[in-house]
C-alpha cells in the first residue's frame, strides 16, 4: 500500500516572472513610438500643405506602425503595473506573449493587404509618381533603420544564461554537446516575444521599403512598371512567413504547450540520480526565462520531503515555480 501526499514548496513567494530586460525593452518601445509619431505628423501635415497624396498615405501607414508599437509598449506597462496582482495566478509574464501574438496577427493582415494591393496593380497598372514615391520610400527605410537601432540590444532570442550540471558518467565531449544543446533551448525559452514582435514589425517594414526602392528604381529606369507590384508580393510573402512563425511560437506558449524538452530532461535526471521514480511531470513557460513545473515522485525513502526535491531542482536556472508531490512506497512488515 502506498502512502500518498503532496505539498507545494515555498508558499508565499512572489510570482514575478518578467524577462530580465522587461523595463529596458519597454522604454525602447516608447522611444520608437515617439519617433514614428513625429514622422507621422510631419508627413501628414507636410503632405496636406504641399498637396502630396503619397506623403499623406505614408503618414497614415506610419500611424499603423506606431499602433503596433503601442500594443507592445502597453503590454510592458500593464505587466509591470500588475506584476504583484494576486488575480494573475502565475503572474503577468505571458502578457508579452499575448501582445506578440496580437502583433503577429496584425502583421499577417498587413501582408494580406499588401498582397491584395500588389495583385490589383498587376491586373490594373497605375501611374507612379517616381519623384515623390522614391524619396518617401527612402525616408521610410531611414525611419525603420533608426527604429531597429533603438530596439537593438533587446531580447530577440539572444539569452546568455547557462545551466550547469555535471554527470560523472559522461565524457567531456558529450558533456560539452549536452550543455550546448541546453544553451540553445535556453536562448529560445528566454525570448521576449513582445520585443521580438516589435522588432519583426520594424524589420519587415524595412524589407518592404528596400524592395519598394528597388522596384521603383527599375520601373523608372527601364519602364518595368510590373516591378513595383512584384516587389510588393515578395514583401507580403516575407512578412506573412515571419508573422506565421511568430503566431506559432506565441500561440504555443499561450496554450501552455511544453516546447522545452531540455528542461524536462533535467528534471528527469534529478529524480533518476536520486534513485527515485518520476510518476508525472508538467512543465510550462511562465514568462521569458521562467518555467513552472509540477513534479510527482515515487520514493521508498521515508524521510524525503518535497523540500528535498525542490532544493535539487532549484539548481537549474529557469525553474521559477516548482510544486513537488511525493508518493511513498511502503513495504509490508
Amino acid at each position: 500500500m502506498n502512502q500518498f501526499y503532496e505539498a507545494p514548496f515555498g508558499a508565499g513567494h512572489d510570482h514575478v516572472f518578467l524577462g530580465e530586460g522587461h523595463d529596458s525593452n519597454g522604454r525602447k518601445t516608447w522611444a520608437v513610438i515617439a519617433l514614428c509619431s513625429v514622422m507621422m505628423i510631419a508627413e501628414i501635415v507636410g503632405g496636406s500643405l504641399f498637396g502630396s497624396l503619397a506623403l499623406v498615405a505614408d503618414g497614415l501607414h506610419m500611424s499603423t506602425h506606431a499602433g503596433a508599437m503601442l500594443i507592445a509598449a502597453l503590454a510592458y506597462s500593464y505587466a509591470r503595473k500588475h506584476v504583484n496582482n494576486p488575480r494573475f495566478v502565475f503572474g503577468t509574464g505571458k502578457m508579452g506573449d499575448l501582445a506578440g501574438f496580437t502583433s503577429a496577427i496584425i502583421l499577417a493582415m498587413i501582408a494580406l493587404l499588401i498582397g491584395y494591393e500588389a495583385i490589383s496593380r498587376f491586373m490594373s497598372p497605375v501611374a507612379i509618381s517616381f519623384t515623390e514615391a522614391i524619396p518617401i520610400a527612402v525616408l521610410g527605410l531611414a525611419v525603420n533603420i533608426v527604429s531597429a537601432w533603438l530596439l537593438s540590444g533587446g531580447d530577440h532570442g539572444h539569452h546568455h544564461g547557462h545551466s550547469h550540471h555535471g554527470h560523472d558518467h559522461h565524457d567531456h565531449h558529450d558533456h560539452h554537446e549536452h550543455d550546448h544543446h541546453d544553451h540553445q533551448h535556453n536562448e529560445v525559452d528566454a525570448r521576449d516575444h513582445n520585443m521580438r514582435a516589435a522588432y519583426v514589425h520594424v524589420i519587415a517594414d524595412a524589407a518592404v521599403s528596400v524592395l519598394a526602392i528597388i522596384g521603383l528604381l527599375l520601373a523608372r529606369s527601364f519602364g518595368w512598371l510590373w516591378m513595383d507590384p512584384l516587389a510588393g508580393i515578395i514583401g507580403a510573402l516575407v512578412i506573412f512567413s515571419w508573422s506565421y512563425t511568430l503566431i506559432k511560437d506565441t500561440g504555443a506558449i499561450l496554450l501552455d504547450v511544453n516546447t522545452n524538452d531540455a528542461m524536462g530532461n533535467k528534471v528527469k535526471a534529478v529524480v533518476k540520480e536520486a534513485g527515485d521514480q518520476l510518476v508525472d511531470l508538467h512543465i510550462w513557460r511562465l514568462g521569458p526565462g521562467h518555467f513552472g513545473a509540477v513534479v510527482s515522485v515515487l520514493t521508498n525513502q521515508a524521510k524525503r520531503e518535497p523540500a528535498y526535491y525542490h532544493a535539487l531542482l532549484k539548481q537549474h536556472k529557469g525553474l521559477s515555480h516548482i510544486t513537488v508531490e511525493v508518493q511513498r512506497t511502503i513495504t509490508a512488515s
